[in-house]
């Protein structure tokens, strides 16, 4: 049975890489949402309540599959978010899928070239709307290879208890979160990402999950 909860003796660290992970962002409005697809369908919802709230009058959801997804999401991560928006009243008309992306890279490079495919190049301004732990790492890849729009960073807001309850699978959670936070390096150092600042204490809390055995989505 999965658990729901994050182990006592643990809370403390994921805390730690949970708060580190999101950029807290003002929202504001800008040209065009960009809805970073994965196993999270309140990707899409919160999506969609930005549109309703005036801050982006286009959508576009980016993602094929990965192997955590494909059985929740078989058309396509993109597809199924583009299903969920319109369910909650976002028109057809104001939303463009990109169905081919399979990593954060992919997500902003494909979005790229589909916006300007349809005549929109003159892209000033980005929300890139994601999983709450994705938020640093999804704005150091844009800034590097979209480095002339700016960027707000934005996810359906819960705590981590609450989202974690959302999930259903808390090991899954921090499983992500640790390796999301690994890819905030590792994606700097192989060039694809901007470097930015890792305090020690994340380090540190990164480390003592790793030792816990949160491992499944670390990359070599």
């Amino acid at each position: 049975m999965r658990s729901t909860a994050t182990p006592d003796n643990l809370r403390a660290d994921v805390e730690v890489l949970w708060d580190y992970n999101q950029m807290h962002h003002e929202i504001c409005p800008t040209d065009v949402g960009i809805g970073l697809g994965s196993h999270d369908l309140g990707v899409a919802t919160y999506t969609a309540d930005l549109y309703d709230q005036g801050m982006f009058p286009l959508i576009v959801f980016t993602g094929a599959n990965a192997p955590t997804t494909v059985e929740k999401f078989p058309r396509g991560e993109a597809v199924h978010y583009r299903e969920h928006a319109i369910d909650l009243g976002v028109p057809d008309s104001a939303i463009l899928v990109e169905p081919n992306a399979t990593n954060t890279g992919d997500n902003i490079d494909f979005t790229r070239a589909l916006l300007e495919r349809h005549g929109i190049a003159a892209v000033e301004s980005v929300t890139l709307i994601s999983r709450p732990y994705q938020q640093r790492r999804s704005y150091a890849i844009c800034r590097k290879r979209w480095p002339e729009v700016d960027v707000v960073c934005a996810s359906l807001p819960l705590p981590l208890n609450e989202y974690i309850r959302s999930i259903g699978d808390a090991d899954r959670v921090i499983n992500t979160l640790v390796g999301d936070t690994q890819r905030i390096w590792t994606d700097s150092d192989k060039g694809w990402a901007i470097e930015q600042n890792v305090p020690d204490s994340v380090r540190a809390a990164y480390k003592r999950l790793v030792d816990a055995g949160f491992t499944t989505r670390l990359v070599s």
